[in-house]
């Protein structure tokens, strides 16, 4: 025998019972129990409407032609219209009634408990007698039985206590002697051994069903509701969350209890002493497998079995040196809150005694200090203890599976994975079963904790990483259309899930939550809203996705100082900008710190060299413990491209004309000129390489006239190139009758930098340093005569790109 239960999702409107009725006409072979909710969202409107009443609101008619309009639309839309009758005449009736006793409610201006049970008692009551109307109007054996009459309790008007003997017996005789082959019973509501309605809480549905599975020791409950089962975590807030195939009693209580809604937490005490399955099913995918909850420990599958939380959740926490040693503090503290009516959801101790800390919801949190300051008043006045401490606007988060206790570092993986993610915990509680362990978060961070959390313990090791671009020109387009290339090969090979969220430049920006398509993100970010960085870094905090990492593709000192406040949120940063490592030494090291305390990665190998892997190697050198002596570079692409075509054959001013063109310099060519640029490199490098320094300590021996450098804009700047054009050829002759190549040098040793033009002979590593070609050798204790040498394209958009991309995935691998 099976006990069916439908929620009010399932029969919301006249669409999804006929559903249910095909659900029940196919899985139905012996005598059957269908449980039904109210229709979706009355049991809300009946609420609504003694809520009007009671304070004397004449709007509350208006929600009572709502509550009629449905039931009575519901009823043309299911019967044949020689058969509606009937069934509106008896709606209407009650319907009436329902009315009178909101009447009431209005004319004496106040709601008791009584009035409200018997007042959402209406919404099953009519749901239930419309559909077994329904039913055998489509020629189903079925019948109408008030589950009043069948299920007994006290007078606890609201949430009312089963009295399981006389209940029990009621329904066994009820079940013997009735003929028909389906019973259609209202969930949710019972009356009192004195005769009164009651109701068995919200989500009472689910336990009227346990109840009566119990009662007649049915094979099997099922609960059909909107979802496919229980789900390793909420799938509105984790999208790759997977149901789960089976599960225990045990488990899903603790589930249940932490806020999987799937199942109302009471529903398993009745079947679970006598083993009774529940199966928990889709009405609108009914041939998913759904949940399985069984009795015994299920042996297969992950050692935990889903994540779950809370909302709106309040700390209350009781603590002072008068607490030590103490006894019955405890006892006092949850006395106070149990005669106040006030439920806790979480403890947590202090082995010291000296503090005790207590979840509850936070609608109880004023009435919960209230009573406790009260209790322990005295002592506050002699400042033993403090006055309770309440915090706010906090979730709890649950790992919950049976076979957690036998595997070790379950609860260090849990919190390092929060950690990495900037998920301050507050508060930690774990049963000794340690069939769940639990944590206190605040309500801002449960999506990105859930999420994080599921990717750790149910994805197959594929980690998403969130990418936030600023800058999408030359570099930013090269690189998105890389990582648009490779997402696939990534998520295969890498196991690396990369979603870009935002993009901006300088006019627009786009947002996604979803990630945006980078098969058309130029489209997109054209149609954009108006760019706005404060705007931009408040949405991607608000966000607030697991390993979300910021990619600064812009030359501008602007967004180099907003890297500390992302850092300090655990927002990496990706740069090629090399304005912030060549700032200050002191903000310079403070950025580093930023990345060691708040775990969050700080890359910037595009600083020097582009795509080469020269800060990279670097680090490794540092890291095994070798010493830098000497670093001698040619560091700059654009300058190297403009030496190695300035033959004498064109002007000076032509070739940096050309590499602007190109794109082999900055905007402003005077930058890559002056020689400031590769001063920031090789000031850089000295830095990796354990020296404090500054960009002011570093020589410039500059070629460029003085009138050059003091140019305002670009024309100024190439007017002045035409102008000393003699001056650049004679620096060439003078190679030439040298036999040398002009190459722009950066040099570091015994702590000390200087940068210029030099006549490089041949036979030296820099002489056939072709095109853009960027060459760095690092002298070292390990290489003192032969230096370790890194030499390529140093210059361009898409190794710039691929060097970002490549930072990238170092954090995802991380």
């Amino acid at each position: 025998m099976q006990v069916l239960k439908f929620g009010g999702t399932s029969v919301a409107n006249a669409e999804n019972i006929k559903k249910v009725k095909e659900i029940v006409s196919q899985s139905v072979q012996d005598k059957c129990i269908v449980v039904v909710s109210a229709l979706g969202g009355i049991t809300d409107l009946l609420l609504q409407t003694l809520s009007l009443a009671a304070a004397r609101d004449p709007e509350y008619r208006e929600v009572l032609k709502v509550i009629e309009e449905r039931h009575l639309t519901t009823i043309r839309a299911l019967l044949p219209v020689a058969k509606q009758s009937t069934a509106l005449s008896k709606v209407k009736s009650e319907l009436n009634s329902l009315e009178s006793l909101v009447d009431g409610a209005f004319l004496i201006g106040e709601c008791t408990p009584q009035l409200s049970d018997k007042v959402v008692s209406f919404g099953e009551l009519l749901s239930a007698y419309i559909i077994a109307q329904y039913f055998q109007s489509e020629g189903v054996d079925a019948i109408f039985k008030d589950s009043r009459e069948l299920i007994k309790t006290n007078n606890a008007f609201g949430k009312a206590a089963v009295a399981f003997e006389e209940t029990n017996k009621l329904c066994m005789e009820y079940i013997s002697d009735t003929g028909s082959k389906i019973t259609i019973l209202p969930g949710f509501i019972a009356s009192s051994v004195t005769g009164n309605a009651t109701t068995l809480g919200r989500g009472g549905s689910d336990y009227t069903a346990a109840v009566f599975a119990a009662a007649i020791s049915a094979d099997e409950l099922q609960i059909w509701t909107d979802v496919s089962g229980m789900f390793t975590a909420n799938p509105k807030l984790v999208s790759q969350a997977k149901a789960i195939a089976e599960i225990s009693y045990q488990e899903a209580m603790e589930l249940s209890h932490f806020g999987a809604k799937v199942l109302y937490p009471p529903t398993i005490q009745p079947v679970l002493a006598k083993g009774i399955r529940i199966r928990i099913k889709n009405t609108f995918d009914p041939e998913a497998s759904g949940t399985l909850i069984s009795k015994g420990q299920v042996q297969t599958g992950r050692t935990v079995r889903g994540i779950s939380n809370i909302q709106d959740i309040a700390l209350l926490s009781l603590e002072g040196p008068g607490m030590i040693g103490i006894p019955g503090i405890s006892k006092r503290l949850f006395e106070v809150l149990s005669q106040s009516e006030i439920s806790v959801v979480l403890i947590t101790q202090a082995s010291s005694e000296h503090s005790i800390c207590v979840g509850i919801s936070v609608e109880e949190a004023e009435k919960a200090e209230e009573a406790v300051n009260e209790a322990f008043a005295y002592e506050m006045s002699l400042g033993k203890i403090k006055p309770v401490i309440v915090e706010k606007d906090l979730a709890i988060i649950a790992l919950v599976g049976d076979h957690m206790k036998s595997h070790q570092g379950l609860s260090g993986k849990m919190f390092s994975a929060l950690g990495k993610n900037n998920v301050n915990i507050r508060a930690i509680a774990q049963g000794a079963s340690e069939r769940n362990i639990s944590a206190v978060i605040a309500q801002e961070d449960v999506k990105k904790a859930l999420n994080t959390l599921h990717e750790e313990f149910f994805e197959e090791n594929i980690k998403q990483i969130n990418l936030y671009m600023m800058g999408a020109g030359n570099v930013g387009g090269k690189l998105l259309d890389q990582i648009s290339q490779q997402q696939s090969y990534l998520k295969k090979n890498l196991k690396l899930n990369l979603r870009v969220i935002g993009i901006s430049n300088s006019r627009t920006m786009i947002f996604e939550e979803k990630g945006i398509a980078l098969d058309r993100w130029r489209e997109a970010l054209e149609q954009g809203q108006a760019a706005d960085l404060e705007l931009f870094l408040s949405t991607l905090q608000k966000l607030n996705y697991r390993n979300s990492i910021f990619v600064d593709n812009t030359a501008s000192e602007t967004i180099s100082d907003t890297y500390a406040h992302l850092l300090k949120e655990s927002i990496s940063v990706v740069t090629c900008n090399k304005i912030a490592c060549s700032s200050a030494y002191d903000n310079y090291q403070k950025l580093k710190a930023l990345s060691r305390e708040y775990n969050a990665p700080f890359l910037f190998e595009t600083n020097v060299g582009a795509g080469l892997p020269i800060i990279d190697t670097l680090k490794h050198l540092i890291a095994s413990g070798d010493r830098v002596h000497k670093i001698q570079a040619v560091l700059s692409g654009s300058l190297n491209f403009v030496f190695n075509n300035f033959n004498g054959q064109h002007t000076f001013h032509d070739i940096v004309k050309q590499a602007q063109e190109q794109g082999y310099t900055e905007p402003d060519p005077k930058i890559d000129l002056s020689g400031i640029d590769v001063m920031r490199k090789i000031l850089i490098l000295a830095r990796e390489s354990g020296f404090k320094a500054d960009l002011d300590q570093i020589e410039n021996d500059s070629f460029l006239p003085r009138e050059s450098l003091e140019t305002k804009n670009n024309e100024d700047f190439f007017a002045s190139l035409k102008k000393h054009e003699q001056a650049f050829q004679n620096l060439y002759s003078k190679a030439q009758e040298n036999h040398c190549k002009l190459k722009y040098v950066a040099e570091f040793e015994n702590g000390k930098a200087r940068v210029g033009l030099q006549q490089i002979p041949e036979g030296h590593d820099f002489y056939n340093l072709e095109g853009s070609d960027n060459i760095v050798l690092f002298f070292t204790e390990r290489y003192p005569r032969q230096p370790l040498i890194v030499k390529g394209a140093g210059a361009g958009a898409d190794v710039t790109a691929s060097g970002l991309f490549a930072d990238i995935i170092r954090i995802g691998n991380f």
